[in-house]
């Protein structure tokens, strides 16, 4: 058997997601402002885990509450219609 010695492997650089709403303060995050909240939803209806969101802990916490808020008074959905 051949064993491989010494491999190098590359490595390619991911510039570190900063968080939206730390980066601009004017930004609020409240249940009522569904556009915004819709940026942290997949097409499913999902909510977008904060390693591919790019939030912080404090802000993720609040986003994900305001979207649980804002589904309970049917303002975002659940899931997505499924056609068959």
């Amino acid at each position: 058997m051949a064993y491989r010695r010494n491999i190098k492997k590359k490595r390619t650089f991911m510039r570190r997601k900063v968080c939206r709403f730390c980066a601009d303060s004017s930004m609020k995050i409240d249940y009522k402002d569904y556009q915004i909240l819709r940026l942290f939803t997949s097409e499913r209806g999902k909510i977008i885990p904060r390693r591919i969101s790019g939030n912080c802990a404090k802000h993720q916490r609040k986003v994900s509450k305001a979207i649980e808020r804002a589904r309970s008074i049917a303002l975002l959905p659940y899931t997505t219609t499924a056609t068959r």
